[in-house]
């Protein structure tokens, strides 16, 4: 539930402003975590270009074939979108540390199990890679998780950390959002 346009009570995630953050390079190959309808996947395939690769990782079948059709009517042919679950052990189908960077965008909040999504999660990235989650700070004017599904700042860091991340700083990722760096040792 990305939003960015159409809502007068604050800036929300707006993926050209916050991907800045990113710091990807041509040729990288990141995946963004819990995809959803795709927002994030014109934005990381301009950046990560022609020599690199976007991998849209999303659970639920009606998105997938969404972001296959918009990846398509885009012309972005370094973008891979795959069915998988990124909460079971080898679920995304990624292999053993290919990717320089993995992206977590309001979706920390909707994982059942986040202790082996963020498993996976490490096992994908390579020794150095970044790890960018952005989530809710609060349940916003009926947007975003319950309250009692919000995954606060503090929270989050501490949880990354626990799966072996390291904490590297925090960004601005909107009004209603937390934008956390980690790395992979």
């Amino acid at each position: 539930m990305v939003l960015s346009r159409g809502v007068s009570q604050g800036r929300f995630v707006v993926p050209e402003t916050v991907a800045t953050h990113f710091h990807l390079r041509e040729g990288d190959v990141v995946a963004d975590f819990g995809a959803g309808s795709g927002h994030f996947i014109s934005v990381l395939s301009r950046l990560v270009g022609h020599e690199g690769r976007v991998y849209a990782c999303e659970i639920q079948r009606n998105l997938v074939e969404a972001m296959g059709e918009l990846a398509r009517a885009q012309h972005l042919s370094n973008v891979d979108v795959l069915w998988c679950d990124v909460e079971s052990t080898a679920g995304t189908k990624l292999q053993d540390a290919v990717l320089d960077a993995g992206i977590l965008v309001n979706t920390l909040f909707q994982l059942e199990d986040k202790n082996a999504a963020l498993r996976e999660i490490f096992r994908t990235l390579r020794s150095g890679g970044k790890l960018f989650v952005i989530d809710w700070t609060e349940s916003f004017a009926g947007m975003g998780p319950h309250t009692d599904q919000v995954v606060d700042e503090v929270a989050a860091k501490a949880l990354v950390e626990t799966h072996g991340f390291v904490y590297e700083r925090a960004f601005d990722a909107g009004d209603h959002h937390y934008g956390l760096t980690f790395r992979k040792p």
